[in-house]
């Protein structure tokens, strides 16, 4: 029988290749769900291909031209929080969790609390209700499969059944498209300049986090809340060519690797199709044509994001998700030209230091943090 599929994000670049592999593969999966933020061209375009019996969009002004576009398919159309929730409980075996930002904490959430399958590549829900979301995943029995390439590495030789002998995890990086820039050309980066990552295909946030190595910082607080070790066994290394994707250090000194072409099919592949592996189109990896594998530390002082993301996993509470809401309104202002790039994370750090919170103990004291957060980093976006 096929498994079926719920993909939130559908329009993005994970949901996009989620379905290019479906696609692959039609005769594996069916479709049932898809839902997108605002891009309703596309969104009407795979539903009218793949043909789910739902699709959402988040927002609410579009659903009259979201119905008018699949008119006659027998397709419903959903629009809102609402629909974007009723769309995420809509029964299906897989549900990849591929919504950008904070946007995909609730989404996710309803499809944790239906014992789900679910392929999350919203890293977001980890870093900002991450103790939240884990107790929801263990309470209604869901199963967590990291998308991120980093933790679904982890995940592939990370051994559960003996986990003391884990000495470290290692997330790679690859430094981002300014690795060896100094810091006089960082102050000129353009967005255009940000969005263009020298080995992945990735959205705009995604790559902008990447080249201020906030992504990396994310992935620490994920990381933590998805591996059974210490803050401090968590370690990142600087990897330019994207091949190994990350590291299990064991101790006995065995260290065990993922390795791969730089291309997110590969740990989507792995997570749609889980317990078993999926043939794909995906280039295989060669590594006599790669020939070199450089590492290097990573340089804190240009690139200072990774130690604000580490000094919030240590202080926990609200700060995480301090980070990640001031991070997100940044890169947004980054984008639209109000910000300069290494003003990112002066903007991150400033909000860390003016909002402190009580540490959340439910959903809601979550988006009270969140929505606190973004007004604060709206107010030194507005002054820089």
């Amino acid at each position: 029988m096929s498994k079926t599929v719920s993909i939130l994000g559908s329009t993005g670049s994970i949901g996009c290749s989620t379905l290019d592999l479906i696609d692959q593969h039609p005769s594996a999966f069916d479709v049932q769900v898809l839902t997108a933020n605002a891009n309703i061209k596309l969104l009407v375009e795979q539903a009218l291909k793949f043909k789910p019996l739902l699709v959402a969009i988040g927002d609410e002004s579009l659903l009259n031209d979201l119905r008018l576009g699949l008119d006659g398919s027998g397709i419903v159309a959903l629009a809102g929080p609402s629909g974007l929730g009723e769309a995420a409980q809509f029964p299906s075996d897989f549900v990849m969790a591929g919504m950008v930002g904070a946007a995909g904490l609730a989404p996710t959430l309803e499809a944790v609390r239906r014992g789900a399958t679910i392929g999350l590549a919203n890293k977001e829900c980890l870093v900002s209700a991450g103790e939240l979301f884990i107790s929801e995943v263990a309470q209604h029995s869901a199963t967590l499969l990291p998308v991120d390439s980093e933790h679904n590495a982890i995940y592939q030789v990370f051994d559960f059944d003996q986990t003391k002998s884990v000495d470290k995890i290692t997330l790679t990086a690859s430094g981002g498209p300014f690795r060896t820039s100094s810091k006089e050309e960082l102050s000129r980066v353009t967005p255009a300049q940000a969005v263009k990552h020298p080995n992945w295909t990735m959205g705009q946030k995604i790559s902008v986090d990447s080249a201020t190595l906030m992504n990396k910082g994310l992935e620490v607080i994920e990381a933590w809340h998805l591996f059974p070790v210490a803050k401090e066994q968590i370690d990142v290394v600087i990897h330019p060519q994207s091949v190994i994707h990350s590291l299990v250090s064991y101790q006995d000194g065995s260290v065990l690797a993922q390795l791969g072409s730089p291309d997110m099919r590969t740990p989507i592949s792995y997570a749609l199709n889980w317990p078993k592996r999926l043939a794909n189109n995906v280039e295989k990896l060669s590594l006599p044509a790669i020939g070199t594998l450089q590492f290097e530390e990573p340089d804190v002082t240009r690139f200072p994001a990774l130690k604000l993301a580490r000094e919030a996993l240590q202080t926990g509470g609200a700060a995480p998700t301090i980070l990640n809401a001031a991070n997100e309104v940044a890169v947004e202002g980054f984008l639209a030209g109000h910000l300069a790039f290494i003003d990112i994370t002066s903007v991150v750090e400033s909000v860390l230091e003016k909002v402190v919170l009580p540490h959340p103990k439910c959903l809601d004291d979550v988006h009270d943090i969140d929505a606190r957060a973004r007004q604060s980093a709206h107010e030194f976006v507005a002054v820089r």
